[in-house]
């Protein structure tokens, strides 16, 4: 994400909301703690997402890729008064950690956390959603959204993380583009031109797709 002005970046967070004792503690042990600490939201996303879920006010988010919750816990921020967050993650390893994560936070009886591959949980779903957050592997970023899209209520909001991929969706002459970029460059495209929907890419931290169904 160094491809973003670091002082405009700076600037950008001193003039957002802070982040809660919670989640500051979930940022310094993530990056204490876990390996490729970059996946957490961090501050200024979190309140990104913070803000969306506020002024949707869901009833039912779905996230898909949970890593060491903090994400999470910014969407719950704005859910309705009985709504439910259901949130997919493919490691185990983080489970007992996020748990008490979310204990502390104060959320665990709105959240349904399931560990195992979204790909075979999204389909048992029920729906239908009204905030959707897509945050795992870039390679199945399409898949996901074909899976989620007839489960997201129309007007619902589904919000993809990291599509500009350090600029690396711009291509670089003589270089092989690897797996990852190549798949976020068709879903990028995949989601401008799909007459379902309308979109916004927001060019915030490492990217932000804004998906809005009609």
């Amino acid at each position: 994400m160094e491809f973003i002005n670091e002082a405009i970046q700076n600037y950008a967070e001193q003039h957002t909301g802070s982040e809660s004792e919670i989640l500051r503690k979930i940022n310094r042990e993530t990056y204490t703690d876990v390996l490729t600490p970059r996946m957490l939201s961090g501050q200024m996303q979190g309140r990104i997402l913070s803000m969306f879920s506020k002024m949707i006010n869901p009833q039912s988010i779905l996230e898909v890729g949970t890593f060491t919750g903090y994400s999470a816990i910014c969407l719950a921020e704005g859910l309705s008064e009985n709504g439910k967050l259901c949130t997919i993650d493919i490691n185990e390893e983080l489970e007992e950690r996020v748990l008490g994560y979310f204990e502390a936070a104060g959320i665990s009886k709105k959240v349904d956390y399931r560990i195992g591959n979204a790909l075979d949980i999204i389909p048992v779903l029920d729906g239908p959603f009204d905030l959707i957050f897509i945050d795992a592997d870039k390679e199945n970023y399409q898949n996901y959204f074909d899976l989620i899209i007839d489960k997201t209520k129309s007007g619902g909001i589904i919000i993809a993380d990291n599509v500009l991929w350090s600029g690396k969706v711009l291509g670089n002459e003589g270089k092989k583009i690897d797996k990852d970029t190549k798949a976020l460059i068709k879903f990028n495209d995949s989601i401008n031109n799909d007459d379902r929907v309308e979109n916004v890419l927001f060019p915030v931290r490492d990217g932000l797709m804004v998906i809005r169904k009609k």
